[in-house]
């Protein structure tokens, strides 16, 4: 996401240039910092073989299906079949995680929001399965238009669904620009479910508040915030990397650096990239 100007194996360049131990790479046609959905063996070779060229490790692949809700029962299927392939190009490239939507509902969609759910649970379970007959995990992000959209209703799925291979993937940011829990609260909550973390920083636009609108990413008209590059933001991610040490935590920190989706908010990733992984390690040598 972080990359948009460059190809996947530039991307993967850069990452080594700019101090980062691995990439989460976007799994979606049409992106050229990405992988398509049908992707070949001799792409993944590729790929496999310049991250080990550069000692980049592949932490996690970000597919964008996300109806695994819909009472379309041969839509439902297909999307859990496009994650069962994307399982099977993490085992390929050695990622160990799938950032996964927690289902799709448009703003203010509530018709039939039980049997959706239901319909999500059952979803999750089958691709848990899956994804743990190969080592892998499924991390539900917290993000807008899901079921997970708070940290409470993130926790309460995971404790419905009660599948090992299907986690939380704990993002402060959009918890916090979608007006839901503060970091004390969040922690408290869905920790002890947490696989995977997201980090990006923003800072809000005087006079308005969000307004959601597909599942991706907001209209620019209908954003609430700037992403800003971290450590110059109001996420306090010193005081929230020490809590999750302090809960337990020892995974991956995925710098969601979202250049892709709004250019104009921060500098090209070898910049804002390496300033905001920079801030990271300072704060982890503090720990």
């Amino acid at each position: 996401m972080g990359t948009p100007e460059y190809n996947l194996f530039e991307a993967i360049a850069l990452m080594k240039e700019i101090g980062a131990q691995g990439i989460e790479i976007v799994v979606q046609d049409g992106y050229q910092s990405g992988l398509p959905c049908d992707c070949e063996t001799d792409l993944l070779q590729k790929v496999k073989d310049c991250c080990e060229e550069h000692g980049i490790v592949v932490s996690c692949l970000t597919p964008y299906n996300s109806h695994f809700d819909s009472l379309d029962k041969e839509l439902r299927e297909k999307e859990i079949a496009a994650i069962k392939k994307v399982v099977d190009y993490c085992c390929f490239l050695g990622a160990k995680f799938i950032r996964l939507y927690g289902g799709n509902r448009e703003a203010g969609d509530y018709d039939h929001i039980e049997e959706r759910r239901e319909n999500l649970i059952a979803s999750l379970r089958e691709m848990g399965d899956y994804a743990a007959s190969k080592g892998i995990t499924l991390a539900v992000e917290n993000h807008f238009n899901t079921f997970a959209v708070s940290a409470a209703e993130g926790a309460a799925l995971m404790r419905d669904v009660d599948h090992p291979a299907v986690r939380i993937l704990y993002d402060q940011a959009n918890l916090t620009f979608t007006e839901q829990e503060d970091y004390q609260t969040a922690i408290a909550l869905q920790q002890q479910y947490v696989a995977y973390m997201h980090v990006k920083d923003l800072e809000f636009i005087a006079g308005r508040h969000f307004v959601s609108g597909e599942v991706s990413h907001p209209k620019e008209e209908d954003r609430n915030v700037r992403t800003r590059i971290v450590g110059e933001g109001i996420v306090p991610w010193n005081e929230i990397l020490h809590s999750v040490k302090e809960k337990g935590y020892n995974g991956w920190l995925s710098l969601e650096y979202e250049r892709r989706w709004h250019p104009d908010d921060i500098p090209d990733a070898k910049i804002g990239m390496k300033k905001s992984v920079d801030c990271l390690r300072k704060i982890l040598k503090e720990l």
